[in-house]
Formats: C-alpha cells, structure tokens, sequence
C-alpha cells in the first residue's frame, strides 16, 4: 500500500477493532494492507485513528512520505517484528558515535551550549541504566564501557517492535541513542531533542547564514522527529 504515488481509490478512511488482532484502517471498508502484505493491525485506538486520518488527507494521489505515522507502523509490522535483535544491535551501535559524547573544545560559547543542553541527559542516562558513558572533545573516537551493549541490549528487549520503530527512527535522526531514549521516556519533547540535536549546525548558522537547502534538510528531519514522539504518544493512548 506505501509503494509509489498512485492515484486514490477509496472515499473513506476508518476504523475498526477486530477481536484479538487489534485496530484495523479501513478504506471503504477493506482493511489496509502493509507493503508486505500483513493486515495493519495497531495496538491503540488513537494510533489507528490517526492512521486513518492520514489516509484521508491524501488528495487525487497518494503520497507515502506524507504519511509518517503510516510509514512507522509498517516498518514495526514488516521489518521490525520478527527481527528485534537485528534492530536493537543497530540503534545501540549508535552510542559509539553519541552525538552527546563528542563536545567542541572551541568556540568555548558552543561548547557551553553543548555542555548545558547534553550533559542532565547523559547523567539521566548514565543513572537510568547504570553506565558511565565517556565523553570527549573533538571528533578522535572515544571507547565507551564494555558492558553497554548487553545493558543497553537487555532493555530494549522489553520494548514492543512499535516502540523499536519510534525509536530507531529517533536515534537516526538526532544521531545519538541518549536523546532517542530521552524522547521515548518523556524527558524531552521532539523539538528539543532535534534542537539538541543540531546545536552545531544552528551555532554556525547564526555567525554565518545558512542557505535555502541546508534548511529544508534540517527541517525534513525534524518532521521525522516530531512524528516518531507522537507515534509513541498514540501508542500509550495520548495525543500531543
């Protein structure tokens, strides 16, 4: 269903809730299918409604990448469930690269910006999972604790492929594992996490301008963003 645009085939969206599989989207009454065929079957009202929104607002075509709440969903169905471990190993590779690890030795005003946005999230995360990650300046790798990836791994096998989804997409898009857990436990809201997340760029941004092109690409991501928070937040049966 989330191939290529095609043209729109159905007048209605809308919902029903099938005895032990969940919510269904439905088009004129035919559940939506994923694009690898398994019945879109979510585990909250909210989240389905949504979907089901986003199926709506589609105009003479439809357009996948307006769909984000739709495209999290199939991702969990068709690439996550059934290959967690694959998808876990792949969002803790990130904390070897932490964006909140590497801080700029200069200017000092950026690495205050960094200090004072990045460090109560990595205390959280240091104390929330019983780690002491280690922090560097400048770009040369720094080795993070030996037991990281077995905590971290062990905690994230208790998420549901829904969650995993979410938070792939987060970890990827603000390149760090601590903000994207930060956004899925609450700490903080999207657009905090992606401002933290791009606090260098914006830093260069203001002393030199930016043009046209760097700007929609940052902005792309933050709508990627803000709809991997609400697709948690529709999870636990809240909207933002």
């Amino acid at each position: 269903m989330l191939g290529g645009p095609a043209k729109r085939f159905y007048k209605k969206a809308d919902i029903d809730e099938a005895e032990g599989e969940g919510f269904r989207v439905l088009l004129d009454g035919r559940p939506v299918r994923t694009p690898a065929s398994a019945l879109l079957a979510l585990p909250s009202r909210q989240l389905a409604l949504a979907i089901a929104e986003e199926w709506d607002a589609q105009e003479e075509k439809i357009e996948p990448l307006s769909m984000g709440l739709m495209q999290l969903a199939a991702t969990a169905m068709d690439r996550v469930a059934g290959r967690q471990g694959e998808v876990i190993a792949e969002i803790v590779k990130f904390v070897e690269t932490d964006l909140t690890c590497y801080r700029a030795d200069a200017p000092e005003e950026l690495a205050i910006r960094q200090s004072k946005a990045w460090q109560p999230e990595l205390d959280w995360f240091n104390n929330a999972f019983g780690v002491s990650l280690a922090v560097t300046s400048g770009i040369m790798p720094v080795a993070q604790p030996e037991n990281i990836v077995p905590v971290l791994g062990g905690a994230m096998e208790r998420m549901s492929s829904w969650q995993l989804s979410a938070l792939h997409s987060l970890t990827a898009g603000l390149s760090s594992v601590v903000l994207g857990l930060s956004v899925l436990h609450g700490r903080l809201d999207g657009e905090t996490a992606f401002a933290y997340s791009r606090l260098d760029e914006l830093f260069q941004a203001e002393l030199w301008g930016e043009d046209k092109e760097a700007k929609e690409k940052r902005q792309a991501v933050r709508d990627d963003m803000l709809t991997a928070e609400r697709f948690l937040q529709l999870l636990r049966g809240g909207e933002a």
